[in-house]
């Protein structure tokens, strides 16, 4: 019986996942709570599911270099014991009822998501699940020793490919000495020094209600919305907000660095600071690097550097926009004998890019893709929930997806090519190459 009714539970649950239209226009409602969370609520009852996320600046940026690690093991032992409960009697609770407790980790910040049944019984015992794990994390000692060993294990297996490597080089090499080049996992030798004092500190310092951004959506009203969001706030720290973090600062050098690696295929990544969320030359920057790399197979470097030369496995380029610049990054494969002259190829590539701009033809290509692809984005109350979650977290305008088309609409050839130039400096590019000849550095000892 218990197995039927679990398998009911998880049909509603994926059936929900086509619950709203991407055509209709959300009406986000938005508050604050008396404790000071920020809040905000679309109300849609077609099927009977809440969604909910808790959003804290509480990401890796806040770790310091001794302790880099912190952040994430904190969000992570949140899960693994609160209120008494262990990680199997968490899972249990919300296994009886068909809930699903999931969250996301970054730079910039820490989040936590629960999908549930809007019945009272069920949405009862999963929001009390919920609010423990928020409120109530308990960091068992035994627990964490075991994770961090777990985690240090992963690390080491990280460093020793070409991939991770170049990841974290590129970061480092682009952030200096901002918090964005911390590793969002940390280094072996700070998860070792982590104990449960760290973790709690980190807690009652980040995870407050002040700084605590809501979002629900789904089966319940207003008045529901403001129940819920409010047991959520009131529970939670009322310490002050932390300070933002400081400025990043753009590259004024080119900066290479060579690392060596037996792999057959070199990893190559280059890249310069490149916008905040809300910047106001998103729409152009977005438009012009799908054009540029974004794109696929229908992107320029794809196009000269993989289908006319050959010289590559995979290649792109992507902005990244975070509460601070994000990067800007350009990313290929390629055989190792090779990576010189693919590298050289897009190079010459990036730069008639930021030369020349792009034709209308090009221009009219990718925003028939990119509004063709925009219900896509919102088709499901998950997903909404997510942009719920950056609308609230980053401060956007309320009628940001609503006016999304017509922002990408609006873009021009000249802006494109404007914005570019103003904003990326491939002469004060940061370019890390990870197995890409013999004269490369050594990495770095474990």
């Amino acid at each position: 019986m218990r197995m039927k009714k679990n398998m009911k539970h998880v049909a509603i649950l994926l059936i929900s996942f086509f619950s709203l239209s991407a055509n209709a226009a959300l009406k986000i409602q938005q508050w604050q709570t008396a404790a000071g969370s920020e809040v905000y609520f679309v109300e849609n009852h077609d099927l009977p599911i809440i969604d909910i996320s808790a959003n804290f600046a509480a990401g890796s940026a806040r770790d310091t270099l001794e302790k880099s690690g912190v952040a994430g093991i904190t969000k992570y032992m949140m899960t693994l014991g609160a209120a008494g409960m262990s990680d199997e009697v968490i899972s249990n609770k919300l296994a009886d009822i068909g809930a699903i407790l999931g969250g996301d980790f970054d730079a910039d910040r820490a989040s936590f998501k629960l999908r549930t049944l809007s019945s009272s019984a069920e949405q009862t015992q999963a929001l009390n699940v919920f609010n423990d794990v928020l409120q109530k994390p308990d960091f068992v000692n035994a627990v964490l020793v075991r994770e961090k060993a777990r985690i240090i294990s992963g690390l080491q297996e990280s460093a020793t490919q070409p991939e991770s490597i170049s990841n974290k080089a590129f970061m480092k090499a682009l952030y200096g000495n901002h918090p964005y080049a911390l590793d969002e996992r940390g280094e072996p030798a700070t998860v070792a020094t982590i104990n449960r004092e760290d973790l709690q500190a980190f807690y009652n310092t980040h995870y407050t209600s002040r700084g605590a951004v809501i979002a629900l959506i789904g089966d319940m009203t207003v008045a529901q919305a403001h129940e819920i969001s409010d047991r959520i706030s009131n529970g939670l720290p009322h310490t002050p907000i932390m300070d933002k973090l400081h400025e990043v600062s753009l590259p004024i050098v080119p900066v290479t660095k060579n690392i060596a690696h037996p792999a057959s295929q070199s990893h190559i990544l280059l890249g310069y600071p490149g916008i905040k969320r809300g910047d106001p030359d998103l729409f152009p920057l977005y438009v012009g690097n799908y054009i540029l790399g974004g794109g696929g197979f229908v992107s320029r470097l794809t196009e000269e550097v993989r289908e006319k030369r050959g010289l590559v496995y995979s290649v792109y380029s992507y902005f990244m926009p975070m509460s601070d610049l994000g990067p800007f990054q350009i990313g290929l494969q390629t055989k190792r004998e090779q990576s010189d002259e693919a590298l050289k190829l897009v190079r010459e590539t990036l730069n008639q890019f930021i030369a020349g701009g792009v034709t209308e033809k090009e221009l009219l290509a990718a925003k028939q893709n990119i509004i063709g692809g925009f219900p896509m984005r919102i088709d499901s109350n998950s997903k909404i929930l997510d942009y719920l979650s950056v609308i609230g977290f980053y401060k956007l305008p309320l009628n940001y997806l609503d006016t999304y088309n017509a922002q990408i609409e609006k873009v021009t050839t000249a802006q494109i090519k404007e914005a570019f130039a103003r904003r990326i400096k491939p002469e004060n590019f940061v370019t890390v190459v990870v197995a890409g000849g013999e004269s490369a550095e050594k990495p770095a000892s474990k």
